[in-house]
């Protein structure tokens, strides 16, 4: 596989259950085409698409295609890395459900999809500000939806608190004190 397309990968990681290809986004649709449709690989099924945000990264954002395929009974994953403003071409031509998906990820991430038939948001309201599983999205959201029980109507409020900005250290462990471990103590 890596011989036939070796630009289309940059990286490859065996595990135990499955292969993990890392792409370039300007090589993602070519590597899932091929995938889907090369004789021996014969990926038909796209499992899932999800999103990922290291806002420590440059490439802040990571795009995961978990793909199936049946004939071989094999699994294979491929990720790639986009910032903020760069977009993903979409795969919808390739896998028509993957149109659920890469809504959820804009919806949910901001990340774009170009190309893409029908690109709105699918979980959150028409008037959402902001992509709420972004790790720099506050907590308590920008706008605050009640029922006005004087006025019979819903009502959207500015929300006025400040919130400290959050940060993320992924190259730490994080404490691994557990009961099991106090007790052996005494």
């Amino acid at each position: 596989m890596i011989a036939t397309s070796p630009k289309w990968i940059h990286q490859f990681r065996k595990s135990k259950h499955e292969n993990i290809f890392y792409t370039n986004p300007d090589y993602l649709f070519q590597l899932l085409w091929f995938l889907k449709y090369h004789t021996n690989t014969r990926f038909q099924v796209l499992i899932d698409i999800c999103g990922v945000d290291y806002p420590s990264r440059k490439q802040r954002f990571e795009v995961v295609y978990n793909l199936l395929s049946i004939q071989y009974n094999s699994r294979i994953r491929v990720q790639t890395s986009v910032d903020e403003i760069t977009p993903i071409c979409s795969a919808v031509n390739i896998f028509p459900s993957a149109g659920w998906w890469e809504r959820e990820v804009w919806d949910m991430f901001g990340v774009y999809f170009s190309n893409h038939p029908d690109l709105r948001r699918i979980l959150t309201d028409y008037g959402f500000e902001g992509h709420p599983l972004r790790k720099d999205f506050p907590l308590s959201g920008y706008v605050e939806v009640r029922y006005d029980d004087s006025e019979k109507r819903v009502v959207s409020e500015p929300i006025e608190m400040t919130q400290e900005f959050r940060y993320f250290d992924f190259a730490s462990p994080w404490e691994q004190s557990s009961r099991s471990d106090k007790s052996r103590k005494k």
